[in-house]
């Protein structure tokens, strides 16, 4: 019999699940990653364990470096409970339409537990190229939150964290809360 997951043992998953990410300003979160080049066992488990990590730090995506890898690798939840792997992720085309929205971040947990979302501006659509585990490549056009949580998952991929992108003075008031937790 399953046993149901009460408010506790979801909050106990996710310190778990949040001592095992990388935490600003850890010198990986602004690495650029290196292409995965072999698909085997070793990656379907990297893989599983990331999308583990990630339903239980109650996240919408993980990128490899977050977890200390410099590997091209983000998994993403657009729906609940559904894990995509995007292998060597690439977004080919954005739209010129944005939108500024609040962004929350794993590797900035100080932020999140201080509901501070920093606001951030991305393309309200974009199509994005990747492999699945097996290493068959795939595209699709991504809209609104889907388009923003790839964009967000890409931008570790190349070192860059939601505060190098954000608006000027919301990026002061997130950089002056993160040093205060530093201090």
């Amino acid at each position: 019999m399953a046993r149901k997951k009460t408010d506790a043992d979801v909050e106990a998953r996710r310190v778990i699940a949040q001592a095992q990410i990388r935490q600003f300003p850890d010198p990986v979160l602004r690495s650029e990653t290196h292409l995965v080049e072999v698909f085997d066992v070793e990656l379907e488990a990297l893989v599983e364990r990331m999308c583990e990590i990630a339903d239980d730090a109650v996240g919408a995506g993980l990128a490899a470096p977050q977890i200390g890898l410099l590997r091209r690798i983000a998994v993403i939840s657009f729906e609940d409970d559904e894990w995509i792997a995007m292998i060597n992720p690439e977004i080919v085309e954005y739209s010129d339409e944005t939108l500024v929205g609040g962004e929350g971040c794993l590797s900035l947990e100080y932020l999140l537990r201080e509901h501070h979302s920093v606001q951030v501006e991305r393309s309200t659509a974009i199509t994005v190229r990747w492999q699945d585990i097996e290493g068959a490549w795939h595209e699709q056009e991504l809209l609104d939150m889907s388009a923003r949580i790839v964009q967000h998952e890409v931008d570790h991929l190349h070192g860059i964290l939601t505060v190098d992108r954000a608006e000027p003075a919301d990026k002061r008031e997130a950089l002056k809360i993160l040093r205060e937790r530093l201090s």
